[in-house]
C-alpha cells in the first residue's frame, strides 16, 4: 500500500522569475478553461481530452509539452470530481499548475527546484525548515504543484509517495470522543482541553471586530494601518489550530501503535447542518462553526496509515447518552453522565469514548469475519464513512 505526502515549501524567485511564474500560471489556467470548453462535458478521460486539445494548448497558450498534458489531466480530474458531486466544473483560476518528472526536479545540493516555465527552465531557491529537510533528504520526488497562495507568495507543493505498513489487526480498540470543551477524550483516559483554543479564537475574533470597525473610520493612513494589521493577523488562528490538532493526533496514533490497537472515531459529517438550525447566540454559533473536528479526523487518518494503525469511523448516535456498562440510556448534564439503571456516574466524554471504542470493536470484528461483512466506504473527501447498522 502506498501513501502520498505533500510538503509545502516557500519559493524565493527573482523579479524575472516572478514574471515567468505569473505567465505560466495564467497560461495553464487559460489552457484548462479552453480545453474544458472545447471538449464535450461528458468526456472525463484525460487521454481523450489530450487528443482533442493538446495541439491548441501548445500553439495558442505557449505551454510546454508536459504542461499541456498536465492541463488536460487536471480538466479530466476536475470533471470526475464535479460529476461525483453533481455540480458543474468551475472556471480555472491562475493560482496553480501541475508538474511531473520531466518539467520538475528537486536539487538537494543547493535546495532549489528546477521548473519549466513559459520562457524557459528556471532554478528557484526554496525556504525549508527542519521538517522539510528531514523528509526531502536523499529523495528524488517526481511530481509537484506550483502554487500562488492568498498571501501573494509562491510555493511548491512536493509530493512524496512511500510504501506504508499493513494495518495492525487487533481486538484492542481505543475510542476517541470529539468535542468543543474537550477537543478529544480517549477511552484510555487521556483528555485534551478545549479552553486554550477557545481563548485564542475569542481573542482573535474580538481583535478582528475592533480593527475592522476602525478600518471604516478615521484618516486614510489609519485605515491603511488597520488593513495591514488584519493582513498580519490572517492565518495565525488557523495555524495554532493546525499545530494543536497535529499534536493531539500524533499522541493518539503513537499510543495506538505502542499498544497495537485500532482507533475508533465518530463520524460527525453534517453536524453543523443540524446544530445551526437550533437557536443560539452569535458567539456560540461562531465557536461551533470554528470547531475543527474535520481537520483532527483527517490528521488521525493519514497519520494512522503511515504508522500502520487502522482508524475506523462509527456512527455517533447515542454514544454520549448510553451507559458503557449496562447499555441503558442515562442522563447527561454538562460534563457528568449518570446512569439510572446501574448507578454508574462519571465523565460524560470518557463514557462516550468507551462506547465509541465498543462500537469500533464490533465494526472491526465484522469486517474481519469470514461469515459476516461490514463495508466501510469513503466519501468524496477521502475520509472514512461510518457504516449503517
Amino acid at each position: 500500500m502506498k501513501q502520498t505526502l505533500t510538503l509545502v515549501c516557500k519559493l524565493h524567485p527573482t523579479l524575472e522569475q516572478v514574471a515567468k511564474i505569473e505567465a505560466t500560471l495564467k497560461a495553464f489556467a487559460d489552457g484548462c478553461n479552453y480545453a474544458n470548453q472545447l471538449v464535450k462535458p461528458k468526456v472525463t478521460n484525460k487521454v481523450t481530452i489530450q487528443a482533442q486539445a493538446y495541439e491548441q494548448l501548445r500553439q495558442q497558450f505557449g505551454l510546454a509539452a508536459n504542461l499541456a498534458v498536465r492541463a488536460c489531466a487536471r480538466v479530466a480530474a476536475n470533471r470526475k470530481t464535479a460529476k461525483a458531486k453533481g455540480k458543474p466544473v468551475r472556471a480555472f483560476q491562475p493560482t496553480s499548475a501541475d508538474y511531473d518528472a520531466r518539467i520538475f526536479a528537486f536539487r538537494e545540493k543547493d535546495w532549489t527546484v528546477s521548473l519549466t516555465l513559459v520562457g524557459g527552465r528556471e532554478h528557484i531557491p526554496m525556504q525549508v525548515g527542519n521538517y522539510q529537510i528531514g523528509k526531502l533528504k536523499g529523495r528524488k520526488p517526481t511530481s509537484a504543484t506550483l502554487a500562488k497562495h492568498r498571501d501573494g507568495l509562491y510555493y511548491i507543493h512536493i509530493q512524496l509517495t512511500d510504501e506504508v505498513p499493513d494495518p495492525i489487526k487487533s481486538d484492542n480498540v481505543i475510542g476517541v470522543d470529539f468535542g468543543r470543551r474537550s477537543i478529544a477524550v480517549t477511552s484510555n483516559g487521556d483528555e485534551w482541553d478545549g479552553k486554550p483554543i477557545q481563548r485564542v479564537r475569542d481573542k482573535f475574533a474580538k481583535t478582528r471586530a475592533s480593527v475592522q470597525k476602525r478600518a471604516t473610520k478615521g484618516t486614510r493612513s489609519s485605515r491603511r494601518r488597520c488593513r495591514q494589521l488584519l493582513k498580519r493577523l490572517s492565518g495565525k488562528e488557523q495555524r495554532f489550530q493546525s499545530w494543536l490538532n497535529h499534536n493531539i493526533s500524533r499522541a493518539i496514533i503513537d499510543q495506538a501503535k505502542s499498544q497495537k490497537a485500532i482507533v475508533a472515531i465518530e463520524d460527525l459529517a453534517g453536524i453543523r447542518d443540524r446544530t445551526n438550525t437550533q437557536p443560539r447566540s452569535k458567539t456560540e454559533r461562531r465557536r461551533s462553526n470554528s470547531w475543527a473536528f474535520f481537520q483532527l479526523r483527517f490528521f488521525l487518518e493519514y497519520k494512522g496509515v503511515r504508522a500502520g494503525v487502522e482508524v475506523v469511523a462509527v456512527p455517533p448516535q447515542y454514544t454520549s447518552q448510553t451507559c458503557h456498562q449496562c447499555l441503558h440510556i442515562g442522563l447527561r448534564s454538562d460534563k457528568i453522565f449518570k446512569c439510572g439503571n446501574c448507578d454508574w456516574h462519571g465523565d460524560a466524554d470518557l463514557n462516550g469514548s468507551l462506547n465509541i471504542g465498543a462500537i469500533g470493536a464490533v465494526v472491526s470484528l465484522l469486517r474481519g469475519s469470514d461469515s459476516l461483512s461490514c463495508v466501510i466506504s469513503s466519501e468524496n473527501s477521502g475520509l472514512l464513512k461510518a457504516p449503517d447498522f
